[in-house]
């Protein structure tokens, strides 16, 4: 096996150094010769792997976004902790790159390595979820998704957890950058739920991390965990689900007549999620736009009751009538409020899971204490208006509400996590995808989405505005991922432990801590 393997690298070699200049050439033998290596050491550890020459090699290393496209040197696919240790021990032996792959949802393919030759850690077989009736904690493995998760911590103790809306994202990048969903203004990030971690470092050692116990690396996982290690297991401290959330939601497609109309609506609604006589954790808002649709939608932790009386009437004050039909405000329990928000049904496979998509998305957080402009507002509706429906891109904007009063992912300090938007008021997804949510991939939905985004940050340049690291952008340089997700300070106290666990750079990416610095 080896020996074909070995060959066919050869072969490959060989034939591609024909055409290249001298030094390319070298550098090609050098990766084949750290791949050959790889390959002995996987097979003398006995780690499950799947080689380029596996008839299901194609499916495996298929990115969720279609329009990237990386090739592995090789993916396993661990079943224990120790099989994990013994790949990372492998990849960095033998100088690869090595990426994790919880549920393969990444925006930019790091999963995958973000460039041909790394070394992908699949975690599909981490599928433990178990909820601690005594403390409840939920020991949640990092190859389950979303949708399974939130049901089975619900069926088995009536608990919950703060996290985002798409049942298909695997708990494994979700809960390690982020994770905002509905419910984090009440409860608080998806990573401000982690009390401990399972985890893999770059030296091959499986170690248990919390607030005691390597306090260090437990606070660089909660923000930049791809960068330090590959999380196998979970903890995390679960809430009490509510009887009952209302959800509700109000459209306006008149709004988008023109420009000043929908800035002018958006001003009055950022004016009344800074109203502490009014709004308290208990209030979710999203605004979403599309070509020819402006809504505000979210969840309200109270009564319908308390909804109609005291939050919308202030919500739609100095707003045009809502489209007639078109306004819902509704009660549900927990699991039929997350089956009413998410994009697909709760329930998802945990293995060969098939969903994709071709696009591009950026973001934008803003902060508490320079709230978006008119001018801003205005230059975005009005590049919606002019160019949002003229575009070969299907998309879509959500503008989420991140902070405010009360905000339960505010009241963390600095300190507490790697996160560093503890001071954000509005969080923007600029979302641009190909029409049939596959294969071709317009080039001329990158420069669309980039506009939209471009015209906020050029008409609020003081804005001191930053980017969610849960839609990473793979169109960032590294120096402006890093400044953008991390800012300068927090990024300094992480590349500083970088440098000290990872020396070699065995955890990277493109965009990942320390990439300029290592090449």
């Amino acid at each position: 096996m080896l020996l074909l393997i070995t060959l066919a690298l050869l072969l490959v070699a060989v034939a591609v150094v024909e055409a290249q200049p001298v030094d390319e050439a070298r550098a090609l033998f050098s990766r084949q010769d750290r791949t050959a290596a790889l390959i002995d050491c996987l097979l003398s550890a006995q780690v499950p792997t799947k080689w380029q020459a596996d008839g299901d090699f194609a499916e495996l290393s298929e990115a969720y976004n279609l329009r990237l496209k990386y090739t592995p040197a090789a993916i396993a696919l661990p079943n224990t902790p120790e099989e994990v240790s013994r790949a990372v021990g492998c990849a960095a032996s033998s100088g690869i790159k090595v990426q994790a792959r919880s549920g393969g949802h990444g925006y930019a393919a790091f999963a995958l390595g973000g460039q041909d030759g790394s070394l992908v850690v699949d975690l599909r077989a981490f599928q433990e979820i178990t909820l601690n009736q005594t403390t409840n904690v939920a020991k949640v493995g990092t190859g389950v998704r979303l949708g399974n998760m939130a049901q089975k911590i619900f069926y088995q103790g009536g608990r919950a957890l703060p996290h985002g809306t798409c049942p298909g994202v695997g708990v494994g990048g979700h809960f390690t950058h982020g994770g905002f969903g509905f419910s984090s203004r009440n409860w608080g990030l998806a990573l401000d739920t982690v009390v401990g971690l399972d985890v893999v470092l770059a030296n091959g050692t499986f170690v248990h991390t919390d607030t005691t116990t390597y306090p260090e690396i437990y606070y660089a996982l909660r923000g930049a965990a791809d960068s330090f290690g590959i999380v196998t297991t979970f903890y995390l401290q679960t809430n009490p689900a509510p009887a009952s959330v209302v959800s509700y939601s109000f459209s306006f497609s008149r709004l988008l007549d023109s420009k000043e109309a929908a800035a002018e609506a958006f001003m009055n609604v950022q004016k009344f999620v800074q109203n502490a006589s009014v709004v308290d954790r208990r209030f979710h808002l999203q605004v979403s736009v599309e070509a020819y649709n402006y809504r505000l939608l979210g969840v309200f932790w109270g009564s319908v009751d308390e909804f109609r009386t005291k939050i919308a009437p202030e919500l739609l004050r100095n707003l045009p009538q809502p489209d007639e039909g078109q306004t819902k405000i509704e009660a549900h329990d927990w699991i039929r409020n997350l089956n009413e928000i998410a994009y697909a049904p709760l329930t998802q496979p945990t293995q060969n899971y098939d969903e994709h998509d071709a696009f591009l998305a950026k973001s934008i957080v803003t902060q508490e204490s320079k709230p978006l402009t008119r001018a801003a507002m205005e230059s975005y509706f009005g590049y919606v208006i002019s160019e949002g429906r003229n575009t070969p891109a299907a998309w879509f904007a959500q503008i989420s509400l991140h902070g405010g009063p009360d905000s339960q992912v505010n009241i963390k300090g600095s300190d507490f996590s790697a996160y560093a938007h503890r001071s954000a008021l509005w969080v923007f997804q600029n979302y641009g995808r190909s029409p049939t949510n596959g294969l071709p991939f317009s080039p001329a939905i990158i420069p669309f989405v980039t506009g939209l985004n471009d015209a906020v940050l050029r008409a609020q340049p003081d804005g001191d505005m930053e980017a969610y690291l849960n839609y990473v952008d793979p169109t960032l340089s590294t120096k402006d991922a890093h400044r953008l997700y991390y800012g300068e300070r927090l990024y300094e106290r992480l590349l500083a432990l970088k440098q000290t666990v990872d020396p070699a750079s065995v955890f990277w990416n493109p965009q990942a801590i320390g990439a300029e610095e290592s090449g």
